[in-house]
């Protein structure tokens, strides 16, 4: 009976990702549905270029990437089984697909937002954000039907463990070529842009402007949808894993249910985040002239108004996620009862979510302008460029204080009440509403990109504003979900970690073990190596970028009264080459390391490795996301016409600043998330090799 009931309700999973696959292709309608008018033809022009631009980096990479696929998938089925390598190739398969999808409908959104904002600031926020959700449902859809099917296929947890190993090979080299590509573009767009031609954001004199809007969907769409997709699938692999060997309140072996359970609360997050989608799309249906078009907005307009009646972005998409947090908390305890019979992991599952939720909060009061912590920093700018770094430096090693101390309390709650498999599933509590939050996450590309359409179609000052207020909310959104993957990254890398321990026969570790003492120094170093190596590599292709702008305006001076137009095909090149040449060592470095000192030492050397990355790369990434997201809302926040605005000595300080923060907060913090996870995920499938 009891294989029974997990077969249907398995059936029932895979047909919520189904459904999640639907709702996205429903929102990729409606956005295709808009049409930009003659009058605004350039707008479609520049959307066209991004979107050409960003296909080919995408196409280019997956080029770099099949081989290696091919040849890490062979190696599995050589050493481990068949089994292993085909699910490797699916797993990396699937992230890619989830990258590719998700590009096409942000870089279709941009400058359809950009055409609503002529309209409307309700138009607008309701492109990007239906744009922004079709890549979170395509990441939680393709990864829970990924799992599944492995799962049906081969019918051992253990076994698609290369699944997620498959996810996180691609979605680091995603993120680290993605964050390599859009901050070389972006670093030279503002040096020589901003601080020494005096020019505007994204002004269309800029040859760089093209490839910083290129790279925002390559780095904050693919790679942010790479990261989180490898996130959601280890998170329940690792679960799933842990749950074949877990015992119930009464002391039984939960067995099938252990395993259906992630999947199961998974599942009902997909349904959370759609409904939270509905709620804030509901809530958008007013026309521009006034009249309100559905019973959703009636009920939920009281709480997204801001000042005149008016939608507030933030409050709408904050609106959304708590509506899916909600619903994800109370189903939680209704599938805890009925599948395991079991109260406790309830709280363990809880004590992720609300964990997840306020590591976004304090980001959030870390990076945003709105709180003390930025303002402060905006006034180190009176004193010039060295007491900005320096004054950002020292903040975002104080913001790795709550969040760590956050990660402990999750991880010693869930232990109390469900041991190691309440850690696992504290992890898929944290991830589970990632429908929502990387819907909310990836609108903030699609904003950035809208408001640099409209600044280089020459639009009235009107449709920046509203541009400007989406792209500042997107900001703050893209800042609590890094504080989300980071939180999620050490939650899943502890359960991976587990499901390793399990699968090589660790009961200890022992520090007084010389071995494990080797393993742990060589693991805490690894994040501080990789972490030089990816902002050394923007640091080289940003020099060749600031270079080639200045030889554009230095060779071309009628570039700045609008007689000449400027090579941005020449700028795409640079950024496209050095992403790709530059994300190989850092990606091979992830894969490599485990497998060196796994077969070189012991697995106890092994897991002291896990535990020395997992440690500092958590922090190292919670230290440069926050330092860097604090520079760039400082750098806004001196924009918005405080202490000098624009084009004064204290701006200048600030750009300097964000441009030191660029390649923290968007190449090296958040790749550091995946390479903790991929590393644990290596050790996990090779511990069968390694044990003695």
């Amino acid at each position: 009976m009891v294989t029974f009931l997990f077969w249907v309700l398995l059936l029932v999973v895979l047909a919520l990702g189904v459904c999640a696959l639907g709702f996205a292709y429903m929102n990729y309608n409606q956005v295709m549905n808009i049409q930009i008018d003659d009058e605004h033809k350039k707008v479609a022009e520049l959307s066209d270029i991004i979107h050409q631009g960003a296909m080919a980096f995408l196409n280019s990479e997956y080029k770099w990437l099949a081989p290696f696929v091919i040849v890490v998938g062979i190696l599995l089925c050589a050493f481990l089984s068949v089994s292993s390598g085909l699910c490797f190739v699916f797993g990396a398969v699937c992230s890619a697909l989830t990258g590719y999808f998700g590009m096409i409908v942000a870089t279709r959104s941009n400058g359809r937002t950009t055409y609503m904002a002529t309209k409307s600031m309700n138009d607008a926020l309701g492109v990007a954000f239906r744009g922004g959700s079709v890549m979170g449902m395509i990441v939680v859809g393709v990864g829970l039907m990924g799992v599944v099917i492995s799962y049906i296929v081969f019918r051992d947890a253990n076994v698609i463990t290369s699944f997620g190993l498959g996810a996180s090979s691609i979605a680091l080299f995603a993120r680290v070529g993605g964050g390599i590509y859009t901050k070389a573009a972006d670093v030279g767009a503002d040096l020589v842009g901003k601080v020494e031609a005096g020019i505007p954001e994204d002004d269309p004199r800029n040859p760089a402007t093209i490839a910083d809007n290129v790279g925002d969907n390559v780095g904050d769409i693919a790679g942010m949808g790479a990261d989180l997709f490898e996130s959601y699938v280890n998170s329940i692999i690792a679960a799933m894993a842990v749950g074949t060997v877990a015992v119930s309140l009464s002391g039984e072996a939960l067995g099938l249910m252990g395993v259906l359970y992630p999947l199961a609360l998974s599942a009902l997050g997909i349904f959370a985040a759609v409904f939270g989608a509905l709620c804030v799309t509901g809530s958008l249906e007013e026309s521009t002239d006034g009249k309100v078009g559905q019973m959703a907005s009636k009920f939920f307009a009281r709480f997204i108004s801001g000042e005149g009646g008016k939608t507030d972005p933030a409050k709408a998409l904050s609106m959304g996620t708590y509506i899916t947090g909600i619903i994800e908390i109370v189903g939680a305890l209704i599938l805890s009862l009925i599948l395991l019979q079991d109260w406790r992991i309830f709280f363990a599952v809880v004590s992720g979510v609300v964990a997840g939720v306020a590591i976004g909060v304090v980001t959030e009061y870390y990076t945003s302008a709105d709180y003390k912590p930025v303002k402060k920093l905006a006034e180190t700018t009176e004193t010039g460029a060295a007491t900005v770094i320096l004054g950002g430096i020292s903040l975002g090693m104080t913001s790795t204080v709550v969040p760590v101390i956050l990660i402990c309390a999750a991880t010693l709650i869930s232990y109390y009440f469900s041991g190691l498999y309440g850690v696992a599933c504290a992890a898929v509590g944290m991830l589970s509403i990632t429908g929502m939050s990387l819907s909310v996450d990836a609108y903030g590309p699609i904003s950035d990109n809208a408001g640099g359409i409209a600044e280089m179609s020459e639009l009235p000052e009107s449709v920046r504003d509203i541009t400007d207020k989406l792209d500042s909310v997107g900001n703050t959104t893209a800042a609590m979900g890094k504080g989300l993957a980071i939180g999620s990254a050490a939650l899943t890398a502890l359960s991976l970690f587990s499901a390793f321990a399990q699968s090589a026969k660790l009961t200890t570790i022992d520090l007084n073990n010389p071995h494990v003492m080797v393993g742990l120094f060589i693991g805490g170093m690894l994040p501080f190596l990789f972490s030089a190596q990816a902002i050394s590599a923007v640091q080289e292709a940003a020099g060749k970028m600031v270079e080639e702008v200045r030889r554009q305006f230095r060779e071309h001076p009628g570039i700045m009264d609008y007689s000449e137009k400027p090579d941005y095909k020449k700028c795409v090149s640079i950024s496209t080459e050095a992403s790709l040449h530059k994300m190989i060592l850092p990606g091979l470095l992830a894969l490599v390391a485990p497998v060196v000192v796994g077969f070189a030492l012991d697995a106890a050397a092994l897991g002291g490795m896990l535990g020395g990355a997992i440690v500092t790369g958590v922090m190292l990434a919670v230290y440069m996301s926050n330092a860097g997201g604090a520079w760039d809302n400082a750098k806004k926040y001196i924009e918005s016409g405080v202490l000098g605005g624009k084009g004064s000595p204290n701006h200048k300080a600030a750009v300097v600043g964000d441009t030191v923060g660029d390649p923290f907060k968007d190449t090296a913090g958040p790749s550091l998330n995946i390479l903790i996870k991929l590393m644990t995920v290596v050790a996990l499938v090779i511990a069968p090799l390694i044990v003695k």
